[in-house]
Order: structure tokens, then C-alpha cells, then sequence
């Protein structure tokens, strides 16, 4: 029998959804009232079938069955430890201290001008700050365990622990630091592949982190990228990823998926992950998406200055947002945070 992947679409949202699940005609996205969905797509390596959640009862008695078993990891609730995903999305706000970040490298590498943005971003309305001491931009070099601390120690042992810090590194001994510094969460854009000693520092300290999908190191991941299908191809990543994991003492769901926008994927894989990304809730657990300023949104609107694509940020964070996305990785939180307030008030 084919591999079959279950993706949900149609979503509806605010009162619409709650009169619809009411009546029993949607299902609730991650048990939350406010979101559901009334269609999905069966997905295959040669085909893609969409029908109702009512036909679902119709399929042949396999399919329904694993159908089905989709549709109970993507209607339950999700736990989150620190994180209530009742209200989408929740905003992870960027603080990069580095001299090379592709959108705010050297704007923010001292103390004192870290600290003001952090603040700020806070203040903007980030559910989250993800600190990061090392560039992951394409082409950059991987930098020393030293250099990178030396550049995020400041802010990491100064920080109002009330606040949510999210810590941006592929190194098992910056991660172990930052856990012991009060983060509350890890973000690994190699997918714990860099450093073969995060996955125990993370078994150890039972702490919530970010698994990201990248092909190859930032060096060489945008040579020529290459999948047989980018979306399913991902899906099975985070799968046997999540096997691996669970083998190796990860017995947890404070994971959240990356698929990674940018890391090895060309502008039609980068296009093809965002406009179907409803596909990774049926792994069950929550999605994050990082589009905020990317390449592709040069590519599509000739804006060169990654500070001039908030518009391009601005319009993929919605389309997330109607996608059920629950974690958004954003630089000009503010904008991003006023567009979405204003767009859930006009689909009241």
C-alpha cells in the first residue's frame, strides 16, 4: 500500500469556527475552539484527493484508518510547557549578536544595544526572544564555542527571568550554558545534527527545544538544493527524526517542528512548504515557521534590503496564521504584531 500523509484545509476562524463545531460540521485545530477545518487533502507520492471530513467515513478501511489516526493527533489539544497556544500565533521575536546575520548582523553585537532591543521586542509583543550568538545565514562559517558565549553571555546572565528566552545555537556546550543561564528553550536550525552531544544535553535538562529541518551546513545548503518532493520529503524527516529521538531517552512533546525556510530549499521549495504547511499537524505537534525578511520574499518582490520586506513578511504571516501555524520567527515584531491583531478582528 502507498504511503499516505494527511493534510487539513478550509480553515475557519473566531465565532464562525465555534458556531461550526457546534453544529458538528468543522473540527477543531489542536482542540482550540477558535480554529478548525472542515476538508483536508490525502496526499500520496502520485496523488492528491481533497474531500469533506464527512466523507472521511466513506475511504476503504485502511485508508480510513490512518487517515483517522491523523485526524486525533491534529484535533488534540497541545500541551506546551511556558507556552499556551490558545491564541495564535505566538511571536518569537529575533536577537541576533552577531556581526554577520544576513538581515541585522552588527546592529545589535554590543551589551547595551542587545539589551534595548530585547526590551523592545518584549515590549512589541514577543511571546518569546530568540537569542542567537552565531550566523546560520547561507555561506557563513561555523565560529568557536568561545567566540559565540562571549558574544551572548551578557544578555543570557542579565535577563529578567519573567521573560521567555529561547536560545539560537547548534552547540551542546552554548546549550548547556544557556539552560543553566535560564532559557527556556533550545533552537537548533541543524535539527540536533551539528553536535552529537546536544540530544543528551537535552535528555539531561528535559527542556523544551525547536527541531529544524536544513539540508547541509549554512556553508553549503543553497548549492543547488535537491528533493524528490520537498513537503513529504520533510514530513518523513521529522518522523524518523522524532524515532531517533524517542530511542535516545526524548520521551517528551515539548518539541516544535521547523521545516526551516531557506535552509537548502530554493524559492519553489520555500513556496511549496509555506502554501502547504497544514501538512505537519498531523505529526502532532506545534509549528513554527521562520519567513520573517527570507529571501524568497526578495525573489518574489525585487526588494533587495531585507529591512524593506516587512510588507512580504507581513502577507506570509497571515497566510500561517489562516494555516493554523502556532509559532511565528519575526524581526519587526511590532508591524507583524499590529497586522495580525487588525487582520483576527476583521474575520470576527
Amino acid at each position: 500500500m502507498s504511503r499516505y500523509y494527511t493534510r487539513v484545509c478550509n480553515f475557519y476562524y473566531g465565532s464562525k469556527s465555534k458556531a461550526l463545531i457546534k453544529k458538528a460540521k468543522s473540527l477543531p485545530l489542536n482542540g482550540n475552539n477558535l480554529i478548525s477545518f472542515d476538508e483536508i487533502e490525502i496526499i500520496s507520492r502520485k496523488s492528491i484527493k481533497k474531500l469533506s471530513i464527512k466523507k472521511i467515513n466513506d475511504l476503504p478501511h485502511l485508508l480510513k484508518k490512518i487517515v483517522k489516526k491523523d485526524i486525533k493527533l491534529i484535533t488534540k489539544k497541545k500541551k506546551f510547557k511556558n507556552l499556551n497556544f490558545k491564541t495564535l500565533p505566538k511571536i518569537m521575536g529575533v536577537l541576533n549578536m552577531t556581526p554577520d546575520s544576513f538581515s541585522d548582523g552588527g546592529k545589535y553585537n554590543k551589551n547595551y544595544l542587545a539589551k534595548k532591543r530585547l526590551n523592545y521586542l518584549l515590549n512589541s509583543g514577543a511571546d518569546i526572544v530568540d537569542i542567537g550568538g552565531e550566523s546560520t545565514r547561507p555561506g557563513s562559517k561555523p565560529i568557536s564555542s568561545k567566540i559565540e558565549w562571549n558574544r551572548i553571555k551578557y544578555i543570557l546572565n542579565n535577563f529578567n527571568k519573567k521573560n521567555f528566552l529561547s536560545l539560537d545555537t547548534r552547540k551542546s556546550h552554548i546549550m548547556e550554558k544557556g539552560i543553566n543561564s535560564g532559557v527556556a528553550l533550545i533552537n537548533d536550525v541543524s535539527g540536533l545534527s551539528y553536535d552529537k552531544n546536544s540530544i543528551k544535553v537535552l535528555k539531561k535538562y528535559k527542556i523544551p527545544f525547536v527541531l529544524q529541518h536544513s539540508l547541509g551546513n549554512p556553508d553549503v545548503m543553497q548549492n543547488n538544493p535537491k528533493y524528490k518532493n520537498v513537503l513529504l520529503d520533510i514530513y518523513d524527516f521529522f518522523e524518523k527524526k522524532m524515532d531517533y529521538l524517542r530511542m535516545n531517552g526524548i520521551d517528551h512533546n515539548n518539541i516544535i517542528l521547523d521545516p526551516g525556510i531557506g535552509f537548502g530549499k530554493n524559492l519553489k521549495h520555500n513556496l511549496k512548504l509555506i502554501k502547504n504547511i497544514s501538512i505537519y499537524h498531523s505529526l502532532g505537534l506545534p509549528i513554527l515557521l521562520g519567513i520573517s525578511r527570507k529571501k524568497f520574499i526578495r525573489e518574489l518582490s525585487g526588494k533587495n534590503d531585507s529591512s524593506s520586506r516587512v510588507g512580504g513578511t507581513i502577507s506570509s504571516s497571515i497566510y500561517a496564521m489562516m494555516q493554523g501555524v502556532q509559532l511565528l520567527r519575526i524581526h519587526d515584531v511590532n508591524e507583524i504584531n499590529q497586522s495580525l491583531k487588525v487582520f483576527k478582528e476583521l474575520i470576527k
